[in-house]
């Protein structure tokens, strides 16, 4: 029967081409609308690092002065570098790095190329396992390599294609701000989208192609990026020196099990509660453990545009479907006659019903090919706007299924009460008529 039903469809296609074709357009522009922005949505809200998302969290610690201070504040999203290193040398998880932002000047060798700038990472070792980050060639600096301010780097393929036509560049040297820094690694395509380990500069930007030993990058006094928040009430020369009441330093943790976090919160709290009474803390523990998907979603690193525009765009397919319900009921009351001789020809209602959800749901797969159409359109069109997170917007496998789920969904809901119309004539009054 439902092959009987979709020759029907067809054939009540041709008879009504325009009435057909508005339809069709109905959907197309409301599927087409909310599937650009549901596809921006999702690209913009996805776990950039699926496998641990639920182990790696962001530590935070209140050390600031009392004054101002209120029960539940939020602490500062860094922490100061005395802080970083106490707990990276106590060592309670399973991973941890301390990190910052950087820029450097590389100077290539030979002359062939001019000296560039380029964004970088100062961290720790742990950073490479913790974060998943793939080798090309090479590996990550030892624990004592960083407490001893060697002068090794990591590179990003990019920048070794560049400088070295993407052969095995490890072990060679590479001069960095006036320093010779040896390449230990060249890390493999790596962009994790947010940038979850540091909001503070690029939320959606690209990725740092220089990873030097955290401790090299401060005792070389090299140029460091994003936000520095000093707190206390001695002037402050340098905020990056161990002391200093100044917090500038991104802190994560890697633990064994999302269960361990409450004991790791309860070690953050104690750690707190020493430094209180040791009198670095003036205000009670406060502190903050945020896994990547919780940590992501207090920074609202979707954009609030996106929400209101993914919202507009769901209203807009809404009145495409109440648009297309008017059509159909209109479309199966025109047709009453001939429901009518199929009923008195032995088609029972739930027959009849079946038939008319068969052809909206016809409409909106012709409407999901259209609609697909406009998306790509759509999609088009944010990549070219001035936004970080531009090149992000593709449709990708399971986007491109939800496009036709939803328009079968949405047009076999806007056929609900049409189709429950048309199933209600009575045929001896449509007989009679005739």
């Amino acid at each position: 029967m439902f092959a009987y039903y979709c020759q029907l469809a067809l054939r009540s296609f041709r008879r009504n081409k325009v009435l057909t074709a508005l339809m069709v357009l109905a959907i197309a522009l409301g599927i087409g609308a909310s599937m650009t922005m549901l596809t921006v949505y999702h690209v913009l809200s996805g776990d950039p690092i699926p496998a641990k998302s639920t182990r790696l969290f962001h530590v935070q610690l209140d050390p600031e002065l009392l004054a101002g201070y209120t029960p539940g504040d939020e602490p500062q999203a860094d922490l100061n570098r005395h802080d970083a290193e106490t707990l990276l040398q106590q060592a309670r998880g399973q991973r941890q790095a301390m990190m910052s932002g950087g820029s450097v000047t590389v100077e290539p060798a030979g002359g062939a190329l001019k000296p560039f700038m380029l964004d970088a990472r100062y961290t720790t070792r742990d950073f490479f396992a913790m974060f998943d980050v793939p080798f090309l060639y090479g590996h990550a600096w030892s624990a004592a390599e960083d407490e001893g301010q060697a002068r090794l780097v990591v590179i990003a393929r990019r920048l070794n294609d560049k400088l070295f036509g993407g052969a095995d560049s490890t072990g060679r040297t590479l001069r960095l701000d006036g320093h010779d820094f040896r390449i230990v690694g060249v890390i493999d395509h790596w962009s994790p989208k947010p940038l979850f380990y540091d909001l503070n500069l690029s939320t959606y930007g690209t990725e740092e192609q220089v990873f030097e030993p955290f401790q090299t990058a401060i005792g070389l006094k090299q140029s460091r990026s994003g936000s520095m928040n000093c707190y206390g009430q001695e002037a402050t020369v340098d905020g990056t020196e161990r002391e200093a009441s100044c917090a500038w330093i991104q802190y994560w943790v890697e633990l064994a099990s999302a269960g361990q976090a409450d004991d790791y919160r309860t070690y953050l709290t104690q750690y707190s509660q020493q430094q209180h009474d040791a009198g670095r803390y003036q205000r009670p523990p406060n502190v903050r453990l945020r896994d990547v998907m919780d940590w992501l979603d207090f920074n609202q690193a979707v954009p609030g545009d996106v929400r209101l525009q993914l919202w507009l765009a769901l209203g807009f397919l809404l009145v495409c479907l109440v648009n297309t319900v008017g059509l159909l009921l209109a479309k199966f009351l025109r047709r009453s006659g001939e429901i009518g001789v199929r009923r008195a020809l032995g088609a029972s209602r739930v027959e009849i019903f079946k038939q008319c959800l068969v052809e909206a749901g016809t409409v909106g797969l012709s409407g999901g090919v259209l609609g697909l159409g406009l998306a790509e359109l759509g999609l088009w069109a944010v990549r070219h706007r001035p936004t970080q997170y531009a090149a992000l917007a593709h449709l990708d496998a399971s986007m491109l299924l939800l496009t036709f789920v939803l328009a079968l969904v949405a047009s076999v809901l806007a056929g609900l009460l049409p189709a429950w119309r048309a199933m209600q004539i009575t045929p001896a009054v449509q007989l009679k008529t005739q």
